[in-house]
């Protein structure tokens, strides 16, 4: 059965939340792709001090526009990019920075579903082409980190009010969407296969 919830960050235990349960988020939310990513785990690696603390954060891979109206920065549009390109990161999110949760789009793989696994936290996809409403639960910018890595790049520290919905597509106890629809998707030629009479 899908459940629905409103979660507020700091994010504690998620392990609550199973693959298709519909997730809003209220709070803080950081944008990081990958140029940040790399950033952090250079950090990481030299010993350098991170400018944000992820323990329990949720961390979208967007890359925002943003204007400054009033002296004050204003997103005017956000939407997921592709999370594949993050999964060499997974181990270094979940496991030494603390994040509980990503939101971003496409599939993750076996390295992100493994720390989520291991360190309790889900991977939410967020509606591509939805940025308008997508916006419009950006209540304010917080700040920046970063910008020398280029405006969609840098990351953003956006307060949010009930961002979504966000779909759970991997959760803490390994179930994935994704891993259930290509083992559907194989049955299913499989099947075709038998009927027609092709030989695999």
């Amino acid at each position: 059965m899908v459940e629905e919830y409103e979660l507020t960050t700091p994010l504690d235990d998620v392990r609550k939340l199973k693959v298709r349960d519909i997730v809003y988020i209220n709070g803080i939310v950081y944008t990081a792709r990958d140029l940040a990513h790399i950033r952090i785990k250079n950090y990481l690696e030299e010993g350098k001090q991170l400018p944000v603390n992820f323990r329990g954060a949720v961390i979208f891979h967007a890359g925002p526009a943003v204007r400054k109206r009033d002296g004050e920065w204003e997103v005017t549009g956000i939407g997921p990019t592709t999370s594949y390109r993050m999964e060499p990161f997974s181990e270094i999110v979940f496991g030494k920075l603390g994040v509980k949760a990503l939101v971003g789009k496409g599939r993750m793989g076996g390295e992100t579903l493994e720390s989520l696994r291991k360190y309790g936290g889900v991977f939410l996809v967020a509606p591509p082409g939805c940025s308008a409403i997508i916006v419009e639960s950006v209540e304010k910018v917080l700040g920046s980190y970063w910008l020398d890595l280029g405006v969609p790049e840098a990351i953003w520290i956006l307060k949010v009010k009930r961002l979504g919905p966000l779909i759970v597509a991997m959760d803490s106890h390994g179930n994935s969407i994704f891993n259930e629809v290509r083992g559907n998707v194989l049955r299913a030629l499989n099947e075709i296969y038998s009927i027609i009479g092709v030989k695999r």
